[in-house]
């Protein structure tokens, strides 16, 4: 625990000081008592609960006192609250290495399998998009709370050739943050970038239409924005994005690139690698590649926006990493300001000790 205002602790001092005092006052009082005949018969009619009792009012107290002097300095503490990830997009390989027998029944359908378990798991209120990638990326099922379209979407998977995991990364970043000027065209097959569109409109060497200032929607806009401003790295609470993939990019944009992107805007990206490190050899319609899973990049991508990397060789595994991630969107720890928490508790202890004082001055208790 931390605090803002930390001179106020030096304010507890005063409670040994008034502890002191009470004690100087409970002796005074004896000593000024009437004397009775047998104060051994008083005892026995008070007894030792009505004894102890009478001092609770002030120990209440001073413990209120305490909880206030505390909460003026306002403290700060890593608290689990819930989160507020209200869209999440699921960005998932669908390449030619997805057909790979290495995870069972393969590794496309033991994704697809994982990612419906995931949807059952998360909150009704948690809006999900998807977005499938290979040599291109395109967005199969935007943002709803509807869990059977999801499913529907997840199960259309159709594999293509080719691995542009930078690719899809940006295109789930654009329709999270639609007003956020990405240029999607310019990720167009057969464009070169160099000579066209930048996709970043925060790239201000860029020639292109959105330039510095970006657009005003996601599809490419031309209209004049404020210039862009990188916020910290994973500051974006409302939205993240999972990454799903088994090999290695070989097209489209860098995959550090397209996370630097989410990480200037905040947006967290959560990787996870399906397949083995060493690779397998895989063969369709006459032709044969080694695919291999690039832990380094997925471990960038997650590092560079303030997420995590999970490794998923069996479909076993695959499934504790989306009830892992599951677990993690839906509650999520911080440092927040507890002091309404601590002064709310010294004002019940300081109601609670002023009731017992009533109750003992009409000799109830």
């Amino acid at each position: 625990m931390t605090f803002l205002w930390p001179q106020f602790l030096w304010l507890l001092l005063a409670l040994p000081v008034l502890v002191a005092v009470y004690v100087w006052l409970l002796r005074r009082k004896k000593k000024n008592a009437l004397r009775y005949a047998s104060l051994s018969i008083v005892r026995e009619a008070m007894g030792t609960g009505q004894s102890l009792r009478r001092h609770m009012p002030p120990l209440l107290f001073l413990l209120s006192l305490a909880a206030m002097l505390v909460a003026a300095a306002r403290p700060f503490a890593v608290v689990t609250l819930p989160s507020h990830n209200e869209t999440i997009m699921l960005a998932m390989d669908v390449s030619g290495s997805m057909r790979a027998t290495d995870v069972q029944p393969s590794r496309l359908v033991a994704s697809q399998n994982a990612a419906k378990a995931f949807l059952a798991e998360l909150p009704r209120s948690v809006r999900v998009g998807v977005v499938a990638f290979a040599g291109t990326a395109a967005v199969v099922q935007p943002p709803t709370l509807s869990r059977e379209d999801l499913a529907a979407a997840i199960d259309k998977f159709q594999l293509q050739r080719g691995t542009a995991i930078g690719n899809g990364i940006i295109v789930s970043l654009a329709e999270l943050l639609p007003d956020a000027g990405i240029a999607l065209e310019a990720l167009e097959p057969g464009r070169d970038r160099r000579r066209g569109l930048s996709v970043d409109p925060s790239d201000k060497d860029s020639k292109g239409a959105l330039g510095a200032q970006g657009g005003k929607n996601g599809r490419g806009g031309t209209q004049a924005g404020p210039p862009f401003v990188p916020v910290a790295p994973g500051s974006y609470p409302s939205a993240a994005i999972i990454l799903l993939t088994d090999g290695q990019s070989t097209t489209g944009v860098d995959s550090l690139d397209a996370a630097k992107m989410a990480a200037d805007r905040g947006v967290r990206i959560y990787t996870v690698g399906i397949g083995t490190v060493e690779g397998e050899t895989i063969g369709f319609e006459g032709w044969s590649m080694r695919v291999r899973l690039d832990e380094d990049t997925l471990k960038g991508i997650a590092r560079a926006t303030q997420a995590e990397y999970f490794y998923a060789g069996t479909a076993g595994d695959l499934k504790k990493v989306y009830q892992t991630l599951s677990a993690r969107l839906t509650v999520e720890k911080k440092e927040t300001e507890v002091s309404a928490l601590l002064a709310l508790a010294a004002a019940a202890l300081a109601l609670v000790s002023a009731s017992l004082s009533l109750l003992w001055f009409n000799r109830i208790v």
